[in-house]
């Protein structure tokens, strides 16, 4: 198992992506801590998997709140003595053009992919400096490489979090901490499946391979960067698209 024993926080891991990493870190050996505004779906995800033998604990964190996280990461240590992994999984969108963009959904984007990396981080880089080790795997988007129609805020989220994994990169590297992105196409999540199936069969048609991607094949990224085998690997972008941004 290529995260035994590894204590790792998962951010919007309740749902979609999030769900699937944590699913993919506990078979992989994992502690996890997960953190959400969903509550509901939180609780039973950790009773499914504490059923099957798994620690998962869960609590409710808005990222955006600085002192969500600070209260968060205390309990994290509290539950299992230390962190080794960070997650920044969690995101919104607020779509509209930017002529009919509203300054709420603007911040609203901002508060929680942007703003919530960096508390996140913060929160937990004193803890990963004091064990000279760690890992922080940041989820930015193909829209943050080459802009999307109608996601202005999102778009703008989404390539600041490459500035933010690239310069945090640099700074903790000399503390054996990894800092990476993960860049996600067009993934079969519930709230894509929802969207109407002609808006489903354009993003397929864009992408090379001819299908979207499932939640599993981020998580795996995830694991694969959070684990010994990418030890090297740092300040980098995997883009996890299907080839949609050749």
């Amino acid at each position: 198992m290529r995260l035994k024993d590894r204590i790792a926080i998962i951010t919007g891991g309740a749902a979609g992506i999030g769900k699937a990493a944590v699913e993919k870190f506990v078979e992989e050996g994992a502690k996890v801590a997960i953190w959400d505004v969903n509550e509901e779906a939180g609780l039973k995800l950790v009773k499914s998997l504490n059923d099957k033998g798994h620690a998962v604990t869960f609590q409710k964190v808005n990222t955006a709140d600085p002192n969500e996280t600070e209260s968060a990461i205390n309990q994290v240590l509290k539950d299992f003595g230390k962190v080794d992994i960070l997650i920044n999984n969690a995101g919104i969108t607020r779509d509209a053009t930017i002529k009919k963009m509203t300054f709420e959904q603007w911040e609203q984007v901002i508060g929680v992919n942007l703003t919530g990396i960096f508390n996140c981080i913060k929160a937990v880089i004193p803890h990963l400096i004091a064990n000279e080790s760690g890992r922080i795997i940041n989820t930015s988007s193909v829209v943050g490489l080459y802009g999307n129609f109608g996601q202005t805020n999102y778009a703008a989220t989404k390539s600041g979090v490459i500035g933010i994994t690239k310069t945090v990169a640099r700074e903790l590297g000399k503390h054996n901490i990894t800092v990476n992105a993960v860049a996600p196409g067009f993934i079969a999540t519930e709230m894509v499946e929802a969207m109407p199936q002609k808006v489903i069969d354009m993003m397929v048609d864009k992408t090379p391979l001819n299908r979207m991607g499932k939640p599993e094949d981020i998580a795996n990224a995830y694991c694969f960067l959070a684990s010994d085998e990418a030890a090297f690997v740092s300040g980098t972008v995997l883009s996890v698209d299907g080839a949609v941004t050749i």
